[in-house]
């Protein structure tokens, strides 16, 4: 059984990356890991909310799933991201909650967490990579531990490839275009794994 408390913090507007995240709960509750699945507030006005029915339904269904605080990131051992793609880079969502955590920076609360990252585009040029990158440097200021999946998986390769953290493609319809649930799965109790050799001093 892991020691490892793990958050799987997300944004997702219309379910994609919500689905991710759950994913990633299963994989990593197979190591015993205590796991909180927590979304990042929503900050988009009202109307733009109302204005995409498949947007206003998600909230709507997900409603009662906690949102990530601050708390939560100094709870935690180990974190995984996920989040949309948004040229290139995290949603304004996302990047908010990071920009919140300048308490938590400033005395030293972030340094060694063990995080790894998941995202969506539609389309398979997107800039997930980019994104995953964007999202990491943030970490690299925080003093984290960048844990990615890399090729440690044939799940990696059979779910796209991305060796920086699960990627997947969404179609207009919502539809997950490569079959990516093997390699989330993965990724997460890869990451339980990095953080209990972290927090129990293993080399």
């Amino acid at each position: 059984m892991s020691n490892v408390k793990l958050a799987i913090m997300y944004y997702s507007s219309t379910g994609s990356n919500y689905k991710l995240a759950k994913w990633a709960e299963e994989g990593a509750k197979t190591t015993g890991a205590d796991v909180k699945v927590l979304r990042v507030p929503e900050t988009a006005p009202k109307e733009a909310v109302e204005s995409n029915p498949a947007w206003k339904a998600h909230l709507e269904e997900t409603k009662d799933v906690p949102e990530a605080t601050l708390d939560d990131l100094e709870w935690a051992d180990a974190i995984i991201f996920s989040t949309p793609t948004r040229f290139g880079n995290v949603p304004a969502q996302m990047k908010q909650f990071f920009d919140t955590a300048g308490g938590l920076w400033m005395e030293g609360k972030l340094v060694n967490k063990v995080v790894s990252a998941m995202t969506s585009a539609q389309n398979a040029h997107g800039g997930q990579e980019q994104t995953l990158l964007s999202l990491y440097t943030s970490m690299f200021h925080w003093g984290a531990l960048v844990a990615t999946p890399g090729y440690t998986d044939e799940s990696i390769f059979a779910g796209g490839g991305n060796p920086y953290g699960t990627s997947v493609t969404v179609d207009q319809d919502g539809k997950m275009q490569e079959d990516v649930e093997a390699a989330v799965k993965h990724q997460a109790k890869r990451t339980v794994q990095v953080a209990e050799w972290v927090k129990n001093g293993q080399q």
